[in-house]
């Protein structure tokens, strides 16, 4: 085919597409004729993206923290994106829910694998003083992780392990919800009160949270998993996927925050409290919490030792990478 037949071929079928919605072709090519080319700084505001990095002190490292977390939720808005399309997807296709979980790893892996930014990229000083012009905000604040873990397995699992065994699925999403792991970790350390910082956090995001909880009712990445029929069930790359979501989300990703803790907020036999109040040293650990996305993928003893060799073998000050904590 010769480049003008090429051409006159392709406006033949721009012209039944626009025809089809009820456009006209000629007044779209008008504005393809106006448009001005479109440059990279254009298309992912760039100049926008470089702008939003405001200190609210003179230290050089506060620079640092702000863009590590700005980071970490583009990453959450990346794993939510996958999550999302597993949700929606009513096709049963192995593969491509296989694919999505597999995408939600990478994300993971990243997130994790860059953690040492903060655990030793910054100086502690720095942070010990920047830190008090950020209260009460606190990364505990994170809706997006919080959408991450609602979209992933239903909320009786997100339960606080010491209320679980009183709750079930017959349970109101509003009850359940009350009840959620995290809210036990935004208490006053003296008064055992809830903290501003959660708060704040309740104010602004229960009502999206909850509005997310009743979509995915029944309909989470775990009964996504539990809907497959029993051959594709036991598919052992799906099987491995998802367990390795699991432990990057409940155990990867918050020991290295713990190793981000300790590193600033427990060093030289001084212990100071996490910016929002948060209990983090009950907070954090997985073998702690015990949250667990697909539990029927585990046996027993796994489900009752959950993230305690990963604490123990980072934690243990017999170890290299607790020292350097």
């Amino acid at each position: 085919m010769k480049n003008g037949e090429k051409i006159q071929s392709q406006i033949n079928k721009l012209e039944e597409k626009y025809k089809n919605s009820g456009q006209d072709l000629s007044s779209y090519l008008d504005g393809l004729l106006y448009q001005r080319y479109l440059t990279y700084w254009d298309y992912i505001h760039l100049d926008t993206l470089l702008s939003i990095q405001v200190p609210r002190t003179h230290f050089p490292d506060e620079e640092i923290f702000i863009m590590y977390h700005q980071i970490t939720e583009l990453y959450f808005k990346l794993i939510l994106h996958e999550q999302k399309q597993i949700v929606e997807d009513k096709s049963q296709d192995v593969p491509f829910f296989i694919e999505k979980v597999n995408r939600t790893n990478n994300y993971f892996k990243a997130l994790i694998s860059s953690f040492s930014i903060m655990i030793k990229g910054m100086e502690r000083e720095q942070f010990l003083r920047y830190r008090m012009a950020l209260l009460p905000a606190s990364g505990f604040q994170s809706a997006q992780y919080r959408m991450i873990e609602l979209y992933a397995t239903p909320l009786e699992h997100l339960v606080h392990h010491s209320e679980r065994d009183s709750f079930s699925s017959q349970d109101s999403i509003e009850e359940l919800f009350e009840q959620i792991y995290w809210k036990k970790g935004a208490t006053d350390l003296a008064t055992g009160q809830k903290t501003l910082t959660l708060k704040q956090f309740e104010i602004r995001y229960t009502p999206r949270l909850l509005r997310i909880a009743n979509q995915v009712k029944d309909n989470t990445i775990y009964h996504k998993y539990l809907q497959l029929p029993d051959a594709s069930k036991n598919n052992e790359e799906l099987k491995k996927a998802l367990k390795e979501l699991d432990l990057n989300a409940n155990v990867n990703w918050p020991l290295m925050h713990m190793g981000s803790a300790y590193r600033y907020l427990a060093r030289e036999g001084k212990e100071v409290e996490a910016t929002g109040g948060t209990n983090w040293k009950e907070f954090l650990p997985p073998s702690f919490q015990k949250i667990i996305f697909f539990p029927n993928l585990y046996s027993e003893e796994e489900l009752e030792t959950w993230g305690k060799q990963w604490v123990d073998h980072i934690f243990n000050p017999a170890n290299k990478e607790y020292k350097e904590y």
